[in-house]
């Protein structure tokens, strides 16, 4: 199996993990932080997973240019996610 084929293959399963776990958690969270409240431990040991995870996709990043804006626009909504719940616990 060459490189190309075996990206194509672990892409394929990323952006179905995304579409179908990872957004609609990342828009759940983001209602949740717009909303005034804080994150629970649940949704940190979530946002957490997702960095991890992340981190380990620069090669195959690095090799696929045609899905960086993709991932500036979900790294956007995580920081967003972020930056708001910091902001919520700060009001607490």
């Amino acid at each position: 199996m060459t490189e190309n084929s075996e990206d194509a293959g672990v892409i394929t399963v990323l952006l179905q993990r995304l579409e179908k776990k990872r957004l609609p958690r990342a828009l759940d969270l983001k209602e949740k932080v717009d909303g005034g409240e804080t994150l629970n431990d649940n949704d940190i040991a979530f946002l957490e997973q997702v960095f991890h995870d992340a981190n380990k996709l620069g090669p195959l990043l690095d090799r696929h240019h045609e899905y960086q804006n993709l991932v500036s626009q979900v790294v956007q909504l995580y920081k967003e996610i972020t930056d708001k719940a910091l902001e919520n616990e700060k009001g607490t």
